[in-house]
């Protein structure tokens, strides 16, 4: 089959980076945007999206907590249709801390939004999506997915949860129509990123064959292409949008540990 006439794209987190990002990027190709994040100031993108031309609402709401998706997912639908394409780029970075002195709820706290999040938008919105035929599944994962990340192991393998859910979706899914895709960002030039000491990102961008950063535009259009009928068997995929950066096998280390010996 082919899109609904009038595609409704979910974007979680799209208050700012790479989810407002992808948020404009399908309003520019024709669909209708619902958005969700826990930061009112997603309402400034919903006006963004507006200024294009196109249809939008949006809600606030945990998407750890599965009844607060459902009520997100059913305000929004009311206001403009069953989702068509939904992108799960809503995520959380800020337990960073060695294995032994991670706390217990800060790696629970991961799980439930990077992994359990992801999970419990899918079930809110993939039931009518295989009723139509047809549906558009984007999860964001990450360069970590693969490499592990410094001090960052509750990042890591919920972002490597991610493929498995990914994965899982595909093969009870496809023959309804449905894809469902991970797009694995390297370093983007979200406020996170700029945030990071100037030595790790200077030794990081010179690892990258690219030799800059990406930008959230830069995921963006590839999240784009994924919702549309272009990219209809292409599922169950891992992509990266990393400038190469897979290549280096970059871990990014501490500030000691990149000034090497001496």
């Amino acid at each position: 089959m082919t899109a609904p006439a009038a595609r409704v794209a979910l974007v979680t987190g799209a208050a700012r980076g790479i989810g407002r990002a992808c948020a404009l990027e399908l309003a520019r190709q024709g669909a209708d945007l619902a958005l969700l994040d826990l930061d009112a100031a997603v309402a400034e993108t919903a006006a963004a999206v507006q200024q294009l031309g196109r249809r939008c609402a949006w809600a606030t709401g945990d998407i750890s907590d599965p009844e607060q998706v459902r009520r997100a997912v059913d305000q929004l639908r009311a206001a403009l249709g069953e989702v068509s394409c939904l992108v799960n780029n809503a995520g959380i970075v800020n337990h960073i801390a060695p294995l032994l002195k991670m706390k217990q709820a800060g790696w629970e706290r991961e799980l439930a939004v990077n992994l359990t999040g992801p999970f419990n938008l899918i079930r809110a919105v993939i039931e009518p999506m295989a009723a139509q035929g047809w549906g558009r599944i984007v999860n964001m994962s990450s360069a970590a997915a693969r490499s592990g990340l410094f001090n960052q192991a509750g990042y890591a393998a919920t972002k490597a949860g991610v493929l498995g859910l990914t994965r899982n979706v595909t093969l009870e899914y496809a023959r309804q129509g449905i894809t469902c895709n991970a797009v694995l960002p390297g370093l983007i030039a979200t406020e996170t990123v700029r945030a990071m000491p100037a030595a790790i990102l200077e030794h990081s961008t010179g690892l990258t064959p690219a030799r800059r950063l990406g930008t959230p535009e830069d995921v963006a259009h590839l999240v784009a292409f994924l919702c549309t009928d272009a990219a209809g068997f292409i599922n169950g995929a891992e992509i990266d949008v990393d400038g190469g950066l897979r290549l280096s096998s970059l871990v990014l280390g501490s500030r000691r540990e990149l000034a090497g010996p001496g």
